[in-house]
């Protein structure tokens, strides 16, 4: 369904479980900025109310997810950490930008891929986490966050369609997967949900 190029190694949850303080840091504002995304595609395209009303719902399902995180890095007397950059995110960000050949719906088509590429790498890694990952609770929440990941996946993939008027967004998705496979195959070494 995701049809993500380059799967992650297993291997990855390995170097998580060695600082789990630092994978829920990372994950709380990963959550945090997937609730920020959703309420600037509102502010920047709120001539469409039923995009309006799904990412109102989604920011408060991202929000519900960050305090989900944040009460279990509280449960296990751990402390969130001050927020960290993302690298991955970073580079994506830099390719819309520079894919956006400027018309107004060609930014918003890029900004949903965008979104539905960060969604759909968040979801692959929640489902490895739940996978792999030795704590119990851990492999249970990371399971049931997999599938609103790839709700959300598909919601922007959706939106993409329905208002990418004159555009080809498949083919524009299939240069987005190819380019996320070169960039992701630089992580997967360290203890962020993207890293």
């Amino acid at each position: 369904m995701l049809r993500l190029q380059l799967p992650t190694d297993p291997r990855w949850v390995n170097i998580v479980e060695k600082n789990i303080e630092e994978i829920l840091t990372d994950h709380a504002w990963c959550e945090q900025k997937a609730a920020s995304n959703a309420i600037t595609i509102i502010t920047i395209n709120s001539e469409y109310p039923d995009l309006v009303t799904d990412m109102l719902s989604l920011a408060k399902e991202e929000i519900e997810h960050f305090e989900m995180v944040h009460e279990i890095i509280k449960k296990r007397g751990l402390t969130l950490g001050r927020e960290r950059k993302d690298e991955y995110v970073g580079e994506l960000a830099k390719y819309m930008k520079q894919s956006n050949t400027g018309s107004r719906v060609s930014g918003f088509v890029e900004r949903m891929l965008f979104s539905a590429m960060i969604e759909a790498r968040s979801c692959e890694r929640f489902k490895v986490l739940s996978e792999n990952i030795k704590d119990e609770e851990l492999s249970k929440f990371y399971w049931d966050l997999m599938e609103s990941e790839a709700a959300h996946y598909t919601t922007f993939i959706t939106y993409a369609r329905k208002y990418g008027t004159g555009i080809d967004v498949e083919k524009r998705w299939r240069e987005w997967l190819e380019f996320e496979a070169s960039v992701i195959a630089k992580y997967g070494k360290s203890e962020t949900i993207h890293g």
